[in-house]
C-alpha cells in the first residue's frame, strides 16, 4: 500500500473522506443530486441569483463580446473594459474610492494579506477565521496571533502587548461562514485606531444578505470609513466567480503592485465579469431580495425550533446544527438526502474536532413550504441517529465566549512542517 493509499484509508477510519457529488442543473432552490430530485439547503448562492434571467443573458452576451477568458494577467493584457466596469461599479456600490477585481475570494485573502504584512510584522487573526484567511496569514510568513473568536478584549490584550515595530493589520471574516454570526466590527475598527493597526475585513457571506442595501456588516456597523480594505466576492449572493478588494485610490493602486495573486494570476473570465455586474443591479434594483432572504432565515429557524433543535443566538441565513461526532454528521446527511433535502455535513479539519455539523444554508428564493418540510426531514434524520437536538447550538459560540480569562498568544508559525488536520484545527479551536 502506497503513502497515499494509507493516508486515504486513515481519512475513512476517521470519518474524514469526502468526494464529490453531482449536482445536475443551476444552482436553484431544487436541484438533481446524483440523479435524485433534492432541496438545495447548502449552496451559497443566498439570493438566487445564480441561475436568473438576467444574469444568464448578461454572461452569455459577455461571451459573445469578449470570449470566454481574459487571456492574461491583470498586469500583462487581462484588464479589460468589462473588468474596470465593474470595478467602477463595485466601489460605488460599497461607498469606497476603488476597487480592484481578484480571481476568486481565496486568491484576494492571498494577496491582500500577502501585500500588507511580512517578515517581521504582526498580524492578528480571529481563531474562526476562513481557511484563505489563514494561509494567507501563513505565506506572508509574518508572526500572526490568533485571539479568541469575536472576543475584542482577547484582541485589545494581544494588540497592547505585541511588538509595535514593524507592520501590524487585523484581519476578520465579517460573517462567518461556519457559524453564522457576526463579528463585533464597531470594536475591532476602534481598537485598529487606537493600537494604529491596519484593518482588513472580508465580508464575503455578508454582500447581498445584511447591511442597508445588501451592502454588508461593514455598512451596518456604520464603519466604512475605519476599514482599509474591504474584500468581497462575487460567488455567493452575487451569484457569479471571482473577488474585489475595495480601499482608497492610493491602497489599491499599492495591491496592484504588490498582490501577487493579482499579479500572477489571469484575469476574471468576462461572462463571470459580466454576470456578477447584471447581478449586482438587481440587487441594487430589488434590495427586498434581501429581505426575502431574512424571512427565509427566520422561517426555517422557527420551524427548526418548533422541531426541538437548540440554535444559536444568531439570526442571518447560516445555520449550523452542530452533531459532533464527524460519522454522525455523514449519516445524517445521507439520510436528509434519501428524504429529498441535501444539507452538507461539515467535518474537522474545516470545523474544530467534536463540532461536526449540517450547516444550513436559505436562499432568497425557498418557499415556506419547503423549508418546514425540510426542518421536519432533518429532525427525524437526528433523532434516527440518537441526537439529543437540544445541543444542537453547541459550538464556538454556545456560551461563556468573553467570560475567559486572558490567555498568552497563540501563534501560527510560517516555517513549520504543514499538516492540515492539526493546522485547521488549531486555528479553529476555542
Amino acid at each position: 500500500m502506497t503513502e497515499i493509499e494509507q493516508r486515504m484509508a486513515e481519512l475513512e477510519r476517521l470519518g474524514l473522506q469526502r468526494r464529490l457529488r453531482m449536482v445536475s442543473g443551476p444552482q436553484g432552490p431544487r436541484v438533481l443530486l446524483d440523479g435524485k430530485p433534492v432541496l438545495l439547503l447548502c449552496s451559497n448562492n443566498y439570493l438566487g441569483l445564480a441561475d436568473h434571467p438576467r444574469v444568464r443573458e448578461a454572461a452569455a452576451d459577455a461571451a459573445m463580446r469578449w470570449g470566454v477568458g481574459a487571456g492574461a494577467s491583470r498586469l500583462v493584457s487581462g484588464t479589460m473594459t468589462i473588468h474596470r466596469r465593474l470595478e467602477e461599479r463595485l466601489a460605488t456600490f460599497e461607498r469606497s474610492e476603488a476597487c480592484v477585481l481578484f480571481g476568486s475570494g481565496y486568491l484576494a485573502n492571498l494577496g491582500v494579506i500577502g501585500a500588507l504584512a511580512g517578515p517581521g510584522d504582526v498580524i492578528f487573526s480571529d481563531e474562526l477565521n476562513h481557511a484563505s484567511i489563514i494561509d494567507g496569514c501563513r505565506a506572508s510568513r509574518a508572526r500572526v496571533l490568533v485571539y479568541r473568536h469575536a472576543d475584542a478584549e482577547h484582541l485589545q490584550w494581544h494588540l497592547t502587548r505585541a511588538p509595535r515595530d514593524g507592520r501590524r493589520l487585523i484581519v476578520t471574516d465579517s460573517v462567518f461562514s461556519m457559524d453564522g454570526d457576526v463579528a463585533p466590527l464597531a470594536d475591532i475598527a476602534e481598537l485598529a485606531e487606537a493600537y494604529q493597526a491596519c484593518l482588513v475585513v472580508d465580508e464575503a457571506h455578508a454582500t447581498g444578505a445584511l447591511g442597508p442595501g445588501g451592502r454588508g456588516a461593514v455598512a451596518q456597523a456604520g464603519i466604512e470609513d475605519q476599514v482599509d480594505v474591504l474584500i468581497g466576492t462575487l460567488s455567493k449572493a452575487l451569484g457569479s466567480y471571482g473577488a474585489y478588494a475595495c480601499a482608497s485610490e492610493t491602497m489599491t493602486r499599492y495591491l496592484i503592485n504588490c498582490a501577487r495573486s493579482l499579479i500572477f494570476s489571469t484575469a476574471p473570465p468576462p461572462p463571470a465579469v459580466a454576470g456578477a455586474l447584471a447581478a449586482l443591479g438587481l440587487l441594487e434594483e430589488r434590495p427586498h431580495r434581501v429581505e426575502r432572504l431574512n424571512w427565509a432565515a427566520r422561517t426555517l429557524r422557527e420551524a427548526l425550533a418548533r422541531e426541538g433543535f437548540a440554535l444559536g443566538a444568531s439570526e442571518l441565513h447560516i445555520i449550523p446544527l452542530v452533531v459532533g461526532d464527524e460519522r454522525t454528521a455523514v449519516r445524517m446527511c445521507h439520510e436528509a438526502v434519501e428524504h429529498g433535502v441535501f444539507a452538507q455535513a461539515i467535518r474537522p479539519p474545516t470545523v474544530p474536532q467534536g463540532t461536526s455539523r449540517l450547516r444550513l444554508t436559505v436562499m432568497a428564493s425557498h418557499t415556506e413550504r419547503e423549508l418546514r418540510r425540510a426542518a421536519q426531514v432533518l429532525a427525524r434524520a437526528a433523532r434516527n441517529q440518537k441526537l439529543d437536538l437540544s445541543l444542537t447550538a453547541r459550538g464556538p459560540n454556545a456560551a461563556g465566549q468573553g467570560e475567559r480569562a486572558a490567555e498568552p498568544a497563540r501563534e501560527l508559525q510560517p516555517n513549520q512542517p504543514f499538516d492540515l488536520e492539526r493546522e485547521e484545527s488549531m486555528a479553529h479551536a476555542a
